[in-house]
């Protein structure tokens, strides 16, 4: 399996507009951050989870030639604000693309953007809406994958694993229920938004905690806010396991 960070940062992305802190004026790559994503590449299939704003330009990037699936975790913006930009594919490979969306999300998204699914006129996006709920493993692209419920703030929202590798964006809390399906997880992603605490995100401190608790090997921190602090600064204070991603960087499992 093959996962590249398409995006690493909050609904702002960083730098952020106007600001003058450190993050935003650095000139190391790694603090360059787009909205958050992931691609996954596996079994010859390629698996996205969230379409945000930058989702055109992490696709040219990252030289994206197919989707055979996206997978959404929420709705807010910085999560689906690029579904529009899924119409290359559509053309190319004449495929309705295949959406996996809680109950929830999928009524969000038929009113904001009504165009897509009521298709009156030629052209529009095109996609497949399959149903998903936190109790049930799905199957896309013929990838067996298991939905895990966290809250970012009050709202459930969904991460996803596969394998042993896990993907929980937007953090703040879980379930103990829910914390048995990363049980045997190698490798996982998770937010950690800044140092201060946030009623919808997790702190790196709270990020790292939940890591070590569950005694995961190697993990990667993502949705940084520029209110963490440069790359460079941060991550001298993570233990070896612990790393922080960054735009572009692809990791093998």
């Amino acid at each position: 399996m093959k996962v590249t960070f398409l995006g690493t940062g909050t609904s702002q992305g960083i730098p952020v507009i106007g600001c003058e802190c450190d993050a935003c004026l650095s000139t190391d790559f790694r603090d360059n951050r787009l909205r958050v994503s992931i691609q996954i590449e596996i079994k010859g299939k390629t698996i996205v989870i969230d379409v945000g704003p930058d989702f055109r330009q992490q696709m040219l990037r990252a030289k994206t030639k197919q989707i055979d699936a996206i997978l959404i975790t929420h709705e807010h913006s910085d999560h689906v604000a690029g579904l529009d930009d899924i119409r290359p594919f559509n053309f190319m490979y004449e495929m309705d693309m295949p959406i996996y969306t809680t109950k929830r999300v999928a009524k969000e998204l038929k009113q904001r953007y009504a165009y897509i699914f009521e298709a009156t006129y030629p052209g529009v996006p095109k996609v497949q809406q399959h149903l998903i709920t936190k109790d049930s493993t799905f199957t896309a692209a013929g990838i067996e994958i298991t939905p895990i419920e966290i809250f970012h703030g009050k709202l459930p929202i969904l991460g996803f694993r596969i394998g042993t590798f896990a993907y929980l964006t937007d953090f703040k809390s879980i379930q103990p229920s829910e914390i048995r399906k990363l049980e045997g997880v190698e490798t996982l992603v998770i937010s950690a938004l800044q140092h201060q605490p946030h009623h919808s995100h997790s702190t790196l401190e709270e990020s790292v905690h939940f890591i070590q608790q569950l005694q995961i090997p190697n993990a990667y921190l993502t949705h940084l806010s520029h209110k963490m602090g440069t790359h460079a600064n941060t991550e001298q204070l993570l233990p070896p396991h612990v790393r922080i991603a960054y735009d572009g960087l692809v990791i093998e499992i």
